[in-house]
């Protein structure tokens, strides 16, 4: 079996609208903090220097949101109220939903802006493969490739409405892509409805979300190096009591050397 990383990083040097901040706290620091909290809560004195190297444990504390890095978005993400029901928070929903045959999709050669049902219906032909019940959809747009600077979060192409909808016919419940978002970005679409004055083009991807049960992972990585199809997505999220996402370690399993 081949494994193939499609997650993207979280890193505190990239650039994020809203910035991740890393305090590391080295191993010696890690023995001298030791001490001390002995020395607070049980009365001991304890010289860390006994240790070896004077060192004990390092310690990473982060301060980021659960949108940040690959993640997967939960119902409760879109909305408090949705047709079927209280929308699930990410750690109520099916494990075998993030464990699954998947289906990538190459929209790598679509301007700044949306794609549509027909589009995708074209893409199914392309790869002789229609997206079955509960498979996972993966978008390739190359998006990824700018991670880490401003653009990633400008300059890449979602789905609309009718897309959406297209795949959540077909029983998908779980939608990839290697963007920031699986709708366009926020310029376009308030450009759109500055234009149209149509609400409908406003977040229509998430917003399907209030009509029928689904997730999507957003912001993979590596997509290029997959099949359209002859794979299996593994994309757990975080078990975040409550959360309306969590962070994703999304890995593509192929029953290859």
């Amino acid at each position: 079996m081949r494994l193939i990383d499609l997650s993207s990083p979280i890193d505190a040097r990239a650039w994020e609208p809203d910035p991740v901040i890393h305090e590391i706290m080295s191993p010696a620091e890690g023995a001298v903090h030791m001490a001390e909290e002995m020395r607070k809560h049980a009365g001991i004195d304890f010289d860390p220097s006994v240790l070896p190297g004077g060192e004990l444990l390092s310690l990473d504390t982060l301060t980021l949101t659960s949108h940040t890095g690959t993640h997967v978005d939960a119902p409760s993400h879109y909305g408090s109220v949705a047709a079927y029901g209280t929308p699930r928070h990410i750690d109520q929903l099916p494990l075998e939903w993030f464990l699954r045959p998947g289906v990538v999709l190459d929209l790598s050669d679509e301007p700044v802006g949306t794609v549509d049902a027909a589009r995708l219906n074209a893409e199914f032909v392309r790869v002789g493969y229609t997206p079955q019940a509960l498979d996972i959809v993966l978008l390739h747009t190359g998006a990824d490739v700018l991670n880490g600077t401003p653009k990633y979060f400008s300059d890449f192409v979602g789905l609309d409405g009718s897309a959406t909808n297209l795949l959540l016919d077909l029983g998908v419940r779980v939608i990839g892509t290697d963007a920031f978002s699986l709708d366009a970005p926020f310029a376009h679409m308030l450009e759109r409805f500055d234009h149209t004055g149509d609400p409908g083009v406003l977040w229509p991807a998430h917003f399907a979300g209030r009509e029928r049960e689904y997730c999507q992972i957003e912001r993979l990585a590596n997509l290029s190096a997959l099949p359209p199809t002859g794979f299996t997505v593994s994309c757990f999220p975080v078990k975040i009591a409550g959360a309306g996402a969590g962070w994703a370690r999304a890995v593509a399993l192929l029953d290859e050397p």
